[in-house]
């Protein structure tokens, strides 16, 4: 039989973290806004659509209801979909780059869904750190997005960020998320921590119980795609406060040490550091203190609750869908929150 010419023009990435649904739906979007699919035009069926592209029936089947509910698609009994509006300019389409899939990724997603209109199209890529990978998810799908969320987190290439970007993405389209990006040219929207001046103003709001410790480690791991500013800002917090500081890359080796606050940056170093200190003849929130970054809320537990320094990863994703939503190239530093728990 025959394949039905459009099926072409609807295509589905398994590495892309957007539901394959939605991928359906966007294809179709894409190509609507090209020109490639005109009002009337009847759609592959379900089954072959199903069969074409490697999904289930009832993915296909909610890609398509999906665009029917926003009034892009009908339907008519025994004949299928057909394509009943083009008038598709005023619905935001959203390429969203993130360097991880981890809860506070998840957090920052879900958010920014929920606060925005269910007419929007979201395409969602994982670049796991890997500026080669981010450059490659950039120009291949370089389609005619109304916006490009960016959440720039890399092992390597940083320094090349803004190079790309103001090649490949117009400023108007751009909204930078959690973490600045320096020589962006243009006026762009940004929703971001200020790392340098977040661990500084949290450590001095935690002054009175950090003063029964000596020294503060920050397990700052060498392949760590966390921001250098961090670590400048405990700098200038330890200098003025009269603390020594050390920056550890692992804790393999680490033996805990009484009257040392330990930083950790990670779930799996925070997993290790517990481990150590449980182990360790040091009383923790007395002998030995334990700050953790990104509140969970199984850290209200952890050794009868761990104090931990974090933005409000769905606040920056609420603010993310303002900035869609009203077209802002506002620029918003959001808080950051110290909650003091029992291991310091």
């Amino acid at each position: 039989m025959k394949k039905h010419p459009l099926i072409e023009l609807i295509s589905i990435d398994c590495y892309s973290a957007t539901p394959k649904y939605l991928q359906i739906a966007n294809s179709i979007l894409s190509a609507i806004g090209k020109g490639a699919m005109a009002k009337d035009e009847v759609l592959p069926s379900i089954n072959e659509l199903s069969f074409e592209s490697d999904i289930s029936r009832d993915t296909a089947e909610k890609g398509y209801k999906y665009l029917k509910k926003i009034g892009i698609l009908d339907s008519v009994p025994g004949k299928g979909y057909f394509i009943k509006n083009t008038s598709i300019n005023a619905y935001p389409n959203i390429l969203l780059l993130a360097n991880k899939l981890n809860a506070h990724k998840k957090l920052i997603y879900d958010s920014l869904v929920a606060s925005l209109d269910e007419k929007v199209f979201i395409d969602f890529f994982v670049y796991n750190n890997d500026y080669n990978y981010f450059k490659k998810l950039l120009q291949n799908n370089n389609q005619n997005y109304t916006h490009y969320v960016i959440i720039p987190h890399f092992m390597e290439g940083s320094e090349k960020i803004h190079e790309l970007i103001n090649t490949v993405i117009p400023s108007q389209k751009l909204i930078v998320v959690d973490k600045p990006i320096l020589g962006l040219e243009g006026q762009y929207g940004a929703v971001c921590q200020n790392f340098k001046l977040d661990i500084y103003n949290a450590l001095v709001k935690a002054l009175k119980p950090l003063s029964k410790y000596q020294k503060i480690k920050i397990i700052f791991p060498q392949d760590a795609h966390h921001p250098k500013e961090i670590l400048t800002g405990l700098a200038k917090f330890c200098n003025e406060y009269s603390f020594d500081y050390e920056a550890i890359s692992d804790l393999s080796d680490e033996i805990i040490q009484q009257g040392v606050v330990y930083i950790s940056l990670t779930e799996n170093d925070l997993i290790s550091l517990v481990e150590k200190a449980i182990a360790s003849p040091y009383k923790v929130g007395t002998d030995v203190g334990v700050i953790s970054y990104n509140e969970t809320p199984l850290k209200k537990i952890i050794l009868n609750g761990i104090t931990t320094i974090s933005t409000d990863f769905q606040l920056m994703g609420q603010k993310t869908a303002e900035l869609i939503q009203n077209n802002s190239k506002e620029h918003i530093e959001l808080p950051f929150y110290l909650t003091l728990r029992a291991s310091l």
